[in-house]
């Protein structure tokens, strides 16, 4: 890690960040290797002397929020012409995005993409000695990084990355073309980087993979997800162990029974359908039917009754009839899911549903969205209302968002409880009664 001189004008960092938990580790780590370098966290922008966008490019939306933040740096940069502005992340992988970027915005002074932000200090440096631009999109993906320094953005809690990449090419993803091929961490990678964070006062972990239930399969001797749980399961001082994403395909009754045999790891599944309709499932290239998605949550149901199930649904693929998006309303209601993530079909360039001559009309999208969301929000509260009276262990977080008076914390099944209590218990494990619900939290009080 290459350090700054003692002359180096630029001390003060900002990162904006969109996208998923593995955008905000990689932030983390740029911020790591920044602090490293002497650098320190900015307020805002306009207090900056180097700023960085790590984009996402999943859906349209995000592409567009880069875009327009952009162009209000054009008048920083005017103000202070010293100003470094860097961008990375997924958006920068695909193709010719950089000479865009470049050729639109030619202030930005670093592009980099996914499979190379361990190198941003060298270009930081490059700009510092040189001052010139530096643009490096590596297409392939490199072997795994470790040790790269990470500024955790919690002290009781942390992402860990369990493995890199995609291999499952859904037909309206574009993530295995900027993220690459899966590639597991060595477990005693993972159980290390676990073993320094609880030696740091760490309770919970979240496990971070595009799909962990395929985490091993590329690794020499193999191991099994539900392996890697179980080792981990064993770390002293860890309280609470979470993962995400997991796909439908490739979840087997031994991580179920995993969850249900080890005490650390928490009773929540997140678990992407996407969609209710059979047909449609297989024109995503999900590789599962309704019928075996419904399955998977009845062996859950079963083995783990307390467990919270959430999980990722899309509107408005192409081909979707208004018979295929009932097939979608009637899973959501047979399953009633504590929380959903639910999202408009958006068309990513490149990928073979974009090419589908069968596209939504937006009308169409939003009407359906909009019954969907109903049919959630209902289950939300109907599984929420379930907590009342109960108590339950909360890891306790921090300040309430909402409320300055009170505390906010997880259940195991990662329900949010907002609650009165002293500042000292944050980090600690408390009792609380749950006395209030609704769609989206709970309320309760602390039990003495």
């Amino acid at each position: 890690m290459q350090n700054c001189s003692k002359n180096q004008e630029y001390k003060t960092f900002f990162i904006e960040t969109w996208g998923c938990q593995m955008n905000e580790e990689d932030s983390e780590k740029l911020s790591g290797m920044l602090k490293k370098m002497g650098y320190k966290k900015a307020a805002n922008k306009i207090h900056a002397d180097l700023i960085i966008f790590n984009t996402c490019c999943v859906r349209e939306n995000a592409e567009l929020k880069v875009y327009g933040h952009l162009g209000t740096l054009k008048e920083l940069k005017a103000q202070n012409p010293q100003l470094i502005i860097a961008v990375c992340g997924c958006m920068m992988q695909q193709k010719h995005m950089a000479e865009n970027i470049i050729k639109k915005y030619p202030f930005v002074d670093i592009i980099f993409g996914t499979h190379n932000a361990y190198k941003f200090p060298e270009y930081l440096n490059t700009v510092h000695q040189k001052n010139s631009s530096v643009v490096e999109i590596q297409d392939r993906e490199t072997g795994i990084i470790e040790g790269v320094p990470i500024d955790r953005e919690s002290t009781i809690k942390a992402f860990v990355t369990i493995m890199y990449g995609c291999n499952n090419f859904c037909t309206y993803c574009i993530v295995p073309y900027v993220r690459g091929r899966e590639r597991s961490r060595k477990p005693k990678d993972i159980e290390n980087e676990i073993k320094n964070l609880v030696s740091k006062g760490y309770r919970e972990i979240t496990l971070l993979g595009q799909n962990v239930n395929s985490y091993g399969k590329n690794l020499i001797p193999k191991i099994s997800f539900s392996e890697l749980l179980r080792k981990i399961n064993t770390i002293n001082g860890l309280e609470r162990i979470r993962f995400m994403t997991s796909h439908p395909k490739d979840l087997t009754e031994d991580v179920i029974d995993t969850i249900s045999e080890c005490d650390k790891v928490c009773e929540q599944v997140h678990l992407p359908v996407q969609s209710g309709s059979t047909d449609i499932l297989k024109k995503m290239n999900r590789n599962y039917s309704k019928e075996q998605y419904l399955n998977l949550i009845y062996k859950i149901r079963e083995k783990i009754p307390e467990a919270s199930i959430t999980t990722d649904i899309m509107v408005g693929f192409p081909g979707e009839t208004e018979k295929d998006f009932e097939e979608t309303l009637d899973l959501a209601k047979k399953v009633e899911y504590d929380s959903a993530f639910t999202f408009i079909y958006s068309r990513r360039k490149d990928t073979p549903a974009d090419k589908s001559k069968d596209q939504i009309p937006e009308g169409v999208k939003h009407e359906r969205f909009n019954r969907l969301v109903e049919v959630i929000n209902k289950s939300s509260a109907k599984r929420n209302k379930a907590y009342m009276g109960k108590i339950e262990e909360i890891l306790v977080e921090g300040i309430s968002k909402n409320d300055s008076t009170k505390l906010m914390g997880r259940t195991r099944t990662g329900k949010l409880v907002n609650f009165e209590g002293d500042k000292d218990f944050i980090g600690k494990l408390v009792k609380v009664e749950i006395t209030k619900s609704n769609s989206f939290s709970l309320s309760g009080k602390q039990i003495q």
